[in-house]
């Protein structure tokens, strides 16, 4: 299934179920049918992505210590920042102009 995710402020993102379950999970929403961060929680949002990126940049840095550039997989391996993108500049521009970021669930 897929999930999309609107903003006034920003174009419209489709996202996989999954992912989308795991960085809603991470701002403290659960996915359903549909729902909202709403524009007094953006900013918190915003805090709690960019933490949990650091945290994965931080194991990602300790995984590769001491091993050869040849021998470290970060290059075959999407890490959160990344993956994370997406949303967490939607929340930034929702937040930049005092809005909310809406999601729906759909089928397709």
């Amino acid at each position: 299934m897929l999930v999309t995710f609107k903003a006034h402020a920003s174009p419209t993102i489709n996202m996989l179920e999954n992912l989308a379950q795991l960085l809603l999970g991470i701002v403290g929403k659960k996915l359903g049918e549909r729902g909202a961060i709403g524009s007094d929680e953006t900013g918190d949002a915003i805090a709690k992505l960019e933490a949990a990126i650091a945290e994965d940049k931080a194991a990602a840095d300790k995984e590769s210590e001491g091993k050869k550039s040849e021998d470290r997989d970060e290059d075959n391996r999407l890490r959160l920042s990344q993956r994370a993108y997406p949303l967490l500049n939607m929340l930034k521009e929702a937040n930049a102009e005092g809005g909310a970021v809406m999601w729906e669930v759909s089928a397709r």
